[in-house]
């Protein structure tokens, strides 16, 4: 989590220009000065916004602004959070007029409001009439244009003394400060189309997933921002207790301060402050607290009313502190808001946004009144609502709701694509890293600290100093340029045109009781495409050498997909798990075979042609076709090498598998033909659509499936005769505010099981090593590999549920670090399973990285089996949505 120097500048001269530019005043015309408060300390990232061109900007760290203006009559705005507003009138005629502004502390004013029967705080009411409008606000304009300024600057506090060399290898130094400034122009388009382009990006450093971008271009009226339940979400009274702090004036507005608390701390929730602007029951400013995986994140925002129209933010202010793994840091960013140009949606237009939201809970008399005026439900509701509005009646809160849901269903029976929730353009002009010294002292709206200043100074020292040596080393590097010999022992990966590459993977040793040490070696080439709709290919061979059966072996295979289809030919000679979805890895056997002596890994021999052909026949609907050729061959073990010789156990256990079902699951050499197709479907699937890509909504719609396998028998010597059905579902949803829900099902019968071997069973995801490795959603804990499987029907079914507070996460300070505790249960029918059953519980998160499991195992509710098992963050590894 720090940053890491990137870009040079070449000429020395240009570096001592760029460090006085720096220092220079930026414009020739405009206002600037210094805030600060009665007792004359500075004010740092107060808000100034320009009423008459809907221009924001903020201070810096010590209080200092400055805005370019051309010649004309200016409102000035100045604002910050605590004080009194100010307001100056400014003419402005071919100069540069210094501006200093003192605020008053402000003064908050105890309840205008009363308390009700029932001692309902009043903030209850003023967050039912904010949530009922929040909709309304969401779409109150067709649309708006802005350019929004970004400045980033972040430094390393402290890391571990391990990573002292290291860091100072690349460069990295403790505090020094590391800065990057972007300027961009963007478009928003109701319902759901933003655009923004990049005009100009100066960078010393990388941000390391700190960005605030999905706040400062999300939005609070939405139920969710950044995966953060909003204050004004519909579901927040289940998220959040709210306190009334007393109201202030802002001009001529009256501001409401509310104090918001989660009932549960942790992530996905904020605490602060929301001012809520009365009558127009909107922003007027936020200053909130949020963590993420137990870093935290303080967000201070404030808004204005553009052309007394709506209320948009103008100014944000973001610290981002954490510490991960003995490293810690600290960011800060600021971004300003300028040039607002908005366009009102007319059908939602009135005269005045002071709209009169009763609260019926509350005032139940003023409610029975408004009902009573109100003409009944007509087709047109949003006309019914603009009329309303318009006349200056009043409207309930559930009226409100009911009209704008209407209003919505009517959009998106017109709208081509409803199943997409939004649509992001990006784009970075070609020019944007172009940018020199003069031109940021021009353009940048809030003056560089003398520490931001330094920093500057410095990373451009640096990169003049690592351009220079990159440019000595050129000529070495030309003459080993390509393919060097130790790359066939340790693996690179090489460009071979434009739009291709070919890698040697790292040559990957393993161990097994039929095979001995084992080495695979593996290159593959391949086509490199932006463009994500165009066919790709790749071709990859494989050269597999087991030193104890004295054996070589290999395959190949050769892929092309895109967006619409998949298409794989795969064959040649090499082992396989009887279990074709392989549940043990093979650096988990190496573990268990050569320390614990446990053969768990059970292997055959095919020479195949394998054929996969999938095709997306809609958003919601995929359909794929395999077949398959295999002429099989049984293994034994050929070694007991170990590197732990234990007393208690004499010889690993053979290659053959155990089944409950079959007695001997040996198997003569034979050849076999299957075929399968499978339709997979996700009918509510919502989608996201960035520069034309579409990406899924995770969890958006529950995956459902169906599968049809044939042995088919004489077709090439096959000497199998088996039919299979397979049904499943599969999906991830919110249970209120407690926690999250993952299920997955799979039922199955063999139609026939004439001709069957081993292989060809149904098989389940067992696990008898300490880790866990699989989908914690689809797998057993502690199930053996094959004792149940079947060639007969089944059930298999899991429930994963994941606590926002249960046990150890009660404790607060525990779910700031990230933990989260989940139980599981998963259940087997078969045959002979005996109602196998597993209950279980994990705590995931452990360092931000690990989970630890315990499961307790039952046969027809009899006691059977306890385990632990240690696996990744689920977070990290597992999407759970898929299929």
């Amino acid at each position: 989590m720090f940053f890491l120097p990137k870009r040079a500048r070449p000429k020395t001269l240009c570096l001592l220009v760029g460090i006085v530019m720096l220092s220079l005043p930026g414009y020739a015309q405009g206002i600037r000065g210094t805030l600060q408060d009665e007792t004359g300390k500075p004010l740092p990232y107060a808000t100034i916004f320009v009423r008459q061109i809907g221009t924001g900007t903020t201070s810096n760290e010590n209080g200092m602004y400055e805005v370019a203006l051309d010649s004309g009559h200016y409102e000035i705005i100045y604002q910050y959070l605590g004080y009194e507003t100010a307001v100056r009138i400014i003419d402005i005629d071919n100069d540069l007029r210094d501006v200093n502004v003192t605020l008053k502390p402000q003064a908050t004013v105890l309840p205008t409001v009363v308390v009700q029967d029932g001692k309902e705080d009043p903030a209850y009411t003023i967050m039912r009439k904010a949530i009922a409008k929040a909709k309304y606000h969401t779409q109150q304009l067709d649309g708006y244009s802005a350019r929004v300024y970004i400045k980033g600057a972040g430094k390393l506090k402290d890391y571990p003394w391990l990573a002292k060399k290291t860091l100072q290898k690349e460069g990295i130094e403790k505090g020094r400060v590391y800065i990057s400034e972007s300027v961009s122009d963007v478009k928003y388009t109701r319902p759901k189309k933003f655009e923004e382009k990049v005009i100009s990006i100066r960078s010393d450093g990388k941000d390391n997933n700190t960005s605030p971008n999905q706040y400062i271009f999300g939005s609070f009226y939405e139920p969710e921002i950044a995966e953060t339940v909003s204050p004004l979400s519909p579901r927040a009274f289940s998220y959040y207790k709210f306190e009334y702090l007393g109201t202030f004036q802002d001009r001529d507005y009256s501001v409401s301060r509310i104090k918001v608390t989660p009932r549960v701390k942790g992530d996905n929730v904020v605490d602060g402050v929301f001012n809520i602007v009365e009558d127009w029951w909107s922003i007027h400013s936020m200053d909130i607290h949020t963590t993420r995986l137990g870093i935290d994140i303080y967000i201070k925002a404030v808004y204005a009313p553009i052309e007394d129209k709506a209320w948009l933010p103008v100014s944000h202010q973001f610290r981002v502190d954490g510490k991960v793994f003995g490293f810690e840091f600290e960011y800060k960013y600021l971004a300003t808001v300028s040039d607002y140009k908005i366009k009102l949606n007319p059908a939602l237009y009135v005269e005045t946004d002071k709209m009169e939201v009763v609260d019926e809970k509350i005032h139940k008399q003023e409610a029975r009144q408004a009902r009573a005026a109100a003409p009944r439900r007509a087709p047109d509701n949003v006309k019914q609502l603009q009329e309303r509005l318009s006349s200056g009646k009043e409207i309930t809160r559930k009226e409100l709701k009911t009209i704008m849901k209407d209003y919505e269903k009517q959009e998106l029976r017109q709208q081509k694509e409803p199943e997409v929730i939004s649509e992001t353009v990006f784009e970075v002009d070609s020019a944007a890293f172009k940018k020199d010294s003069t031109y940021w002292a021009s353009i940048r709206p809030v003056p560089l600290t003398p520490e931001e200043v330094k920093g500057y100074q410095k990373s451009d020292s640096t990169a003049e100093i690592e351009a220079r040596k990159e440019a000595g080393d050129t000529l070495k590097q030309s003459k080993h340029a390509g393919f060097q010999p130790w790359d066939l022992l340790i693996g690179d990966s090489y460009k071979v045109s434009k739009h291709s590459h070919f890698k040697i993977h790292f040559p990957m040793p393993g161990f097994n009781t039929v095979e001995g040490w084992n080495v695979v070696y593996k290159v593959s080439f391949g086509t490199i495409l932006q463009d994500t709709n165009k066919t790709r290919l790749s071709i990859t061979p494989a050269f597999r050498y087991a030193f104890s059966r004295k054996v070589a072996s290999g395959n190949l295979k050769f892929m092309l997909r895109n967006k619409v289809y998949r298409f794989e030919v795969e064959g040649g000679r090499y082992v396989r798990q009887y279990n074709a979805d392989e549940p043990i890895l093979p650096i988990v056997n190496d573990f268990m075979t050569l320390l614990l002596e446990e053969n768990l890994m059970k292997l055959y021999e095919r020479r195949y042609v394998d054929v996969l052909y999938r095709r997306n026949l809609s958003d919601f609907v995929s359909v794929e076709g395999t077949a398959s050729w295999q002429r099989r061959h049984m293994l034994q073990n050929t070694t007991d090498y170990k590197w732990v010789d234990r007393k208690s156990i004499e010889d690993y256990t053979s290659n053959i598998p155990v089944n409950a079902e079959l007695p001997d699951t040996s198997f003569p050499d034979h050849e076999a033909v299957t075929a399968s197709v499978s339709v997979v479907t996700r009918p509510w699937l919502k989608y996201r659509i960035r520069n034309r890509q579409r990406y899924e909504v995770e969890n958006s719609s529950p995956t459902l499936s169906f599968t049809y396998r044939k042995g088919i028998s004489d077709l090439l010597g096959s000497d199998v005769d088996f039919d299979q059905l397979e049904v499943g579902a599969k999906h991830a949803f919110d249970i209120g505010v407690r926690g999250r829900l993952h299920f997955a099902v799979r039922a199955g019968t063999f139609l026939n099981d004439r001709r069957m071997y081993f292989m060809d069973y149904k098989h389940f995801l067992g696990n008898r090593t300490p880790f866990s490795t699989t989908d914690p959603v689809g797998s057993f804990r502690l199930l053996e590999y094959y004792t149940y499987s079947t060639p007969d029907r089944y059930l298999a079914g899991n429930v994963y549920y994941q606590f926002r507070r249960f046990l150890v996460t009660s404790f607060p300070f525990v779910r700031m670090m990230g933990i989260r505790e989940n139980i599981f249960v998963n259940y087997l029918a078969t045959p002979t399973s005996q109602n196998y059953t597993e209950v279980g519980y994990s705590i995931d998160g452990i360092l931000r990285f690990f989970r630890l499991e315990g499961a307790v195992s039952f046969q027809d509710g009899q006691y059977r089996d306890y385990g632990f098992r240690v696996g990744i963050a689920s977070y990290l590894t597992v999407n759970f949505s898929d299929n």
